[in-house]
């Protein structure tokens, strides 16, 4: 009798994991087609005249930016629970990375 439970417990679980992986599945097909969306538009951002290089520039580096965000919360699955020593680590390297970046760039033009 505890076995047929179990294994009814274990269905419902189951059923549960595809759900949940079905959902997963379509967040990164969005997250996907948004990327490749914001690539297009970097493309023509570069390939148009009529832009001046100093808004394709702030403009290519902010769309690199959402799309380190995405890649890191959708497609490494930080978002997720569990994941707070490796999101600890990474935003400490980011945050070492680009004091490094500021310090390089101010020794530079000053």
């Amino acid at each position: 009798m505890e076995n047929h439970a179990h294994t009814h417990l274990s269905k419902e679980a189951l059923k549960y994991r595809r759900k949940k992986h079905a959902e997963d599945m379509k967040r990164q097909v969005i997250t996907f087609i948004l990327m490749i969306f914001l690539t297009v538009i970097a493309f023509f951002a570069v390939g148009y005249d009529g832009y001046s290089k100093w808004f394709v520039k702030p403009f290519i580096l902010l769309l690199a930016i959402i799309q380190v965000v995405f890649q890191l919360y959708y497609f490494m699955h930080m978002s997720q629970k569990g994941h707070g020593t490796i999101a600890t680590f990474l935003y400490t390297g980011l945050l070492i990375g680009l004091s490094a970046v500021v310090a390089f760039v101010l020794i530079v033009w000053i």
